[in-house]
Parts: C-alpha cells; sequence; structure tokens
C-alpha cells in the first residue's frame, strides 16, 4: 500500500513562507547570540571533558524528566502532576516537531518518504496524537496556574503569553486538519483520530463553500503564528528550551563536595564577586536556564524559617539585572554591585546546605554565587556579622571557631586507650576529630563509643592531639577564602609530616573539606565517615552491636554527608544493626533532607528563636512519634538535640550518633 497527502491542499504560494522564515530565524538568532555574548567566552575547563558522561545527562534529566518529579525529596502529588503536564507537552511538541520535518523533507525537499505504513503510523496516528497530548499538557499547566497555584510560583504578564500562543497554534493546526479532512474526503483520516473529530465538528457549523476560504486564511494566520513564537522565543520564558538543555550538558562532573573552586590569591585582582561580569560563563549561563519553578525556594530551610533569603529571587534578581544591563550586542554595561541588590541579610541568611541545587532541574548553581558574593563583602569589603568576625579571629589565634571555650582537644580521652601521633609516625587511620567533637562536652560521647568500637574492632588508629586544627569548612564557606586556605595548608603539612592515607571523621563538615576541598592542593586522602567505616565493621563480623535494644529511630540526614557527599545508606546499615531497632524515615530524607540550620558558618550566627532552622527540623523528626533522632554529625547534634528538647514537651525523645546507638554509653 503506498500513502500520500496533499500537504500544501488548497494553499498558493507557498515560497513565501520561506521568505517569512528569513526575519524569524534571524530574529530567533541574534536573540541567543545576544544571551552567549552575554554570558562570556570561555567555560572553566572541568566543563568540558567526559561528554559520553554528559550526553548521558542529556539523556537522563532533559529526555528522561528524571528531576521533573519531585528532585531532591519524596514526589509528592503536586510534584507528580506537574511532571505529567510537563511530559504531555514537552513529548508532544517533540513529536509535532519531527512530524514538521517530515513534511518538509517530503515536500520541499523532494524526498517522498511519507511513504505506506510510514504514513499512517507516524505522520498520521503519532502525530495526531502527539498534538493531543501537548493540548492536555499546556492545559493541565493553564488550570495550575489558575485554580491550585503553588506558592513558589508567581504569575506575571509573561506567564500568559506562551501556554495561550501555543494552545492558538495547537488548535489552529487541529482545525486546520479538520477543514481539509471536510473538504477532501481523505481516505486516511481515521488514522488522525482528533483531525476527524474537529473534521465532523467543523462540516456541522462551517458551510461547504466557506471551507477552502476558511482553510487558506486559517493556515497563514497559523504560519504566522509559529514564525512570530520562533522569533520572539529567546526573548520569553521558553528560551529554556534551549538554554536548560546547554545548563544540564555543561553542570559540574566533580564531586558535589568540591563545588566551590579556590581563589588565586597571589594573582587576583580582587575577590570573590561583585559585578555581573565577575560571575563565570557557567554562572550567567544559570540565570537564562531557569524555569521559574521555584523548586529551589521550596527546598530551602532559610525560606522554609521566614529570613530574607530566596534562592529563586536571587536567581531571579540576577537575571533582571543581567537583562536590564546589557547592550544591543549583548555586551554587560553600567555594571552594578550584585551583593547590594541581593541584601546582606539573605547573603547571610544560606547554610549552604545545597537543598536548592538537588531540587533544580536544570542544575541551577545557587550556593557558589552566595559564596562568591560573602567572599566580597568578607575580603573586600570586611562587612559580616560581629558573632562571625569572633569566631573567625578565633580561628586565627586559637585554629578553632569557639569563642571562650576553655575545653581542651584531648579532654575526652580520659581513661580511653588513645594513642597520640607525633611527627614521623603513622597508623592505619587517622581519626581526625574535628573541632565540633572534641571541644563540645556532649559529643564528647560520639568521640569514646567509636574509639571504643575502634578498639574493640581491632583497628589501628591514631588521632593528632593538640597538632589538629580546624579544617577551615567555616571559613571557607562565610567568604574568609585567605583563612581557608591558610588552615589547609597547614593541616595538610601536618598530616604529611605523619605519613597519613586514610582518615575517619565523625565531622561531615570535616569529611567534606579533606576529602574534596583539599584535592585542590595536592593532597589524595582517603577520607571516610565513621558511619562509613562502622558499617564495614558490623557487616564483617568485627564488632558486635551493644547498643540499646527495641527502639524506633529516626535519622537525620546531614546536609554535608549526605547531599554534598552521597553518604545515605551506610548510616542506615548501622542503625538497622543495633537488634530491635526500628526506623521511621522523615518526609524530608536523604537526597530531600532538611538541613539543622548550623552550615554556612551559620553556627556562630544568631537568630531569634521562631526563624531557627534546628527547631523546624525537630518538629519534623518528633512528626515520626521515633524514640530517638539518630545523627551523624557533631554540629547537628548541637542543633537538633537542643531543638529537641525545646520541643518535645513531655515525650520522652531522645538525640544520640550512630556510634553512641552502636556501642552504648562509655564512662
Amino acid at each position: 500500500m503506498t500513502a500520500t497527502r496533499e500537504i500544501y491542499w488548497n494553499i498558493s504560494n507557498v515560497w513565501l513562507m520561506y521568505v517569512l522564515f528569513v526575519p524569524a530565524a534571524a530574529a530567533f538568532a541574534y536573540g541567543f547570540y545576544r544571551h552567549i555574548r552575554t554570558w562570556g567566552a570561555t567555560l572553566p575547563a572541568d566543563r568540558h571533558g567526559r561528554v559520553g558522561e554528559r550526553l548521558l545527562g542529556l539523556a537522563k534529566y532533559v529526555f528522561g524528566q528524571a528531576r521533573i518529579h519531585g528532585a531532591g525529596r519524596a514526589p509528592t502529588l503536586r510534584h507528580w502532576y506537574a511532571g505529567a503536564f510537563h511530559g504531555l507537552f514537552f513529548f508532544g511538541f517533540i513529536g509535532l516537531f519531527l512530524g514538521t520535518l517530515v513534511v518538509m523533507v517530503h515536500e520541499d525537499f523532494g524526498l517522498h518518504i511519507m511513504q505506506g505504513d510510514f504514513y499512517l503510523w507516524f505522520q498520521s496516528l503519532a502525530v495526531d496524537l502527539c498534538g493531543l497530548f501537548a493540548i492536555v499538557g499546556l492545559t493541565m499547566a493553564l488550570a495550575r496556574r489558575l485554580f491550585f497555584k503553588p506558592a513558589r510560583l508567581e504569575n506575571t504578564e509573561r506567564d500568559w503569553f506562551n501556554a495561550p500562543v501555543l494552545l492558538i497554534i495547537l488548535c489552529t493546526g487541529f482545525t486546520l486538519e479538520g477543514l481539509r479532512f471536510a473538504a477532501t474526503n481523505d481516505p486516511y483520516a481515521s488514522w488522525s483520530p482528533v483531525g476527524l473529530i474537529a473534521s465532523r465538528a467543523l462540516a456541522a457549523i462551517v458551510p461547504a463553500e466557506q471551507i477552502r476560504p476558511l482553510h487558506a486564511s486559517l493556515w497563514w494566520f497559523h504560519l504566522v503564528t509559529v514564525l512570530g513564537l520562533l522569533a520572539a522565543l529567546p526573548y520569553t520564558k521558553l528560551r529554556h528550551v534551549f538554554t536548560a538543555p546547554l545548563n544540564i550538558y555543561f553542570r559540574p562532573l566533580t564531586a558535589r563536595g568540591a563545588v566551590l573552586k579556590p581563589l588565586d590569591l597571589e594573582t587576583a585582582e580582587s575577590f570573590g564577586v561583585s559585578k555581573l561580569e565577575q560571575f563565570s560563563l557557567k554562572s550567567l549561563m544559570d540565570l537564562d536556564a531557569c524555569t521559574e519553578c521555584g523548586r529551589c525556594q521550596d527546598a530551602c530551610p532559610a525560606y522554609a524559617s521566614g529570613k530574607p533569603l530566596s534562592p529563586k529571587k536571587i536567581i531571579f534578581d540576577l537575571r533582571d539585572l543581567l537583562h536590564e544591563k546589557r547592550d544591543a550586542d549583548g555586551e554587560l554595561t553600567a555594571p552594578a554591585t550584585v551583593p547590594d541588590l541581593i541584601g546582606e541579610d539573605a547573603l547571610w541568611a544560606c547554610t549552604t546546605c545545597m537543598a536548592c541545587m538537588e531540587a533544580c532541574p536544570v542544575f541551577i548553581e545557587h550556593v557558589p554565587k552566595i559564596v562568591d558574593m560573602r567572599r566580597y563583602l568578607v575580603m573586600e569589603e570586611g562587612r559580616f556579622p560581629d558573632s562571625v568576625q569572633q569566631s573567625m579571629r578565633s580561628l586565627e589565634s586559637r585554629g578553632h571557631p569557639f569563642p571562650g571555650n576553655t575545653t581542651g582537644r584531648l579532654d575526652w580521652t580520659k581513661g580511653l586507650d588513645v594513642r597520640v601521633l607525633r611527627e614521623g609516625e603513622s597508623a592505619e587511620y587517622l581519626y581526625w576529630v574535628g573541632c565540633a567533637t572534641a571541644l563540645n562536652a556532649r559529643n564528647h560521647s560520639t568521640a569514646r563509643s567509636l574509639v571504643s568500637i575502634l578498639n574493640e574492632a581491632g583497628v589501628d588508629f591514631g588521632i593528632l592531639g593538640e597538632d589538629e586544627a580546624c579544617t577551615g569548612d567555616s571559613a571557607r564557606r562565610v567568604g574568609n577564602e585567605f583563612l581557608f586556605q591558610q588552615m589547609a595548608r597547614q593541616n595538610i603539612a601536618t598530616l604529611e609530616s605523619r605519613s597519613v592515607q586514610k582518615i575517619i571523621t565523625t565531622c561531615p563538615h570535616c569529611l567534606n573539606s579533606l576529602k574534596n576541598e583539599y584535592a585542590d592542593f595536592g593532597t589524595n586522602f582517603e577520607v571516610v565517615h565513621h558511619s562509613q567505616l562502622l558499617a564495614d565493621l558490623v557487616a564483617s563480623g568485627r564488632f558486635k552491636p551493644q547498643g540499646e535494644e527495641a527502639q524506633s529511630v529516626t535519622f537525620h540526614d546531614p546536609c554535608y554527608l549526605g547531599r554534598y557527599n552521597g553518604v545515605f545508606d551506610e548510616p542506615r546499615d548501622v542503625i538497622a544493626a543495633v537488634p530491635g531497632t526500628s526506623m521511621i524515615e522523615m518526609e524530608r530524607h536523604r537526597e530531600g533532607s532538611f538541613c539543622c540550620g548550623s552550615g554556612g558558618g551559620r553556627m556562630w550566627m544568631e537568630e531569634p528563636v521562631e526563624q531557627r532552622v534546628s527547631n523546624l527540623r525537630a518538629r519534623q523528626a518528633l512528626a515520626t512519634g521515633a524514640e530517638v533522632v539518630g545523627v551523624g554529625c557533631p554540629f547537628c547534634m548541637m542543633m537538633v538535640e537542643e531543638a529537641v528538647n525545646t520541643e518535645k514537651g513531655s515525650r520522652d525523645v531522645r538525640v544520640r550518633d550512630i556510634a553512641e546507638l552502636l556501642r552504648g554509653p562509655v564512662s
């Protein structure tokens, strides 16, 4: 069987279509040329390689839409709804686009490929259904905007342009198909069910003598609308159809914990970012890739606690400034000071938890932008909260960020068999205790439980004792890159003097610095969190759990352990190994976990009780009904335990590190 159709039935002067296409294509090309000129000239070197992995990312995140359905947290009905309508019109328009290309190749290039079954199954049935899917998806999107809009979405004038225009294009397309069927009695009309329904409806209301002129005029209207949308696309939200895949392709493939890049302090003319043109190409590309979905804001703990920070608003404000300050050729002019645009209160509210980045469907990098602006405020302007200044002075003079602290780094070891490694000595593992464990009395129990387990399991380890200093994590997050690099080099020299190769730590912040960030200074340490080593010791039978039995536990995923370093299963494996223990997950867990509020230097900043992120997290934990809240971070221990004690009322709910759960109390 051979099937053909009259593509330009009833249409004359088809050549005019290509004449009209030229200015539309020129406007389209010029629009994206301006965007590309604005982004800058080069990408960082680490964004070019691993092409295969980047292409697989396009397949997964663009065509597979892996982050649309509730990225970074358990999908809700709203997430599934958004994913459904986005998928319907995304794949619907892909089908329609391919169908249009086939028509062009068949009719205008003279390569007659619409023959037989291909014509019936693809060009008739599949394309017809794709158009229907696109209409359903757009209708669902409009219904959400009109009747049950999530708080994270904003309705602006530009939001009422794209969907209606696309609906007009789709509906006129089906109307044209229906008019053609009504006039020609196409024998294959039944293979286009939506077009067939349209033809029967139109035949009942349009006089026969009016079908041809109506079809001709509507065809040109449809064409002009399509070309108009093409010309306008780079200047509307729809540009993300092209910029989002670019952003996904150039996403960081390094460890998430290495997202902050070191400054060259010797050659840099300025520190941090105060102007748009100081952002990297990828940072500016982020602004044009934003789909305005608001999921970053929805995930942000600072925003949820009432602080003046919205990751969405930061991207919006920077994007609007980007578009305002560029000239006709896309060059940036009249630069503005971006930290002042965003506001210091907003910048200091960030916990650097990266929940925003985990939730973003197009891999926008919010946290590096915030830290870059903090770097400018701290290193160029000397503007940061008084309490942070005190912690930074303590770091400089005492090697830890706890001003006024009188506890010694070895106080927690009293009565325990712990070897302090001197220069030239080594062990299989160095236990990096960390300031928040060694210098906080509550966290001494965690260290003592861990050391007891290591000794019983026969693990060869030692500590640095008084020679250990802060890794500089807080200094880097608040923007004091100079102090961070100074401490990093000091610590690296200390570790190399002990020939250290493998490090275990109870602090995810130390884990991230030692494992991911010190690598920029030439190190190659094998660094593990204590949950990882404990899980191995239990699985291999080297340690038998001795903790409390018959208790329900919910685990709080530390941001720097989970989202930053991908460690989710091992803490749960440790908890599951405790006899009689049952796990109850919080609504926000694993990649979607909710911050305790101490990251990003927030540990050293004062905040009103009603705005404490830790209290929100405590309520989420208490809502599970668990008897124990498990943690795997000394900062989380301090924040969550205080908040649980404030929020629990008369309930008996305890907060325990996983080492305490596994070993029990150590006197």
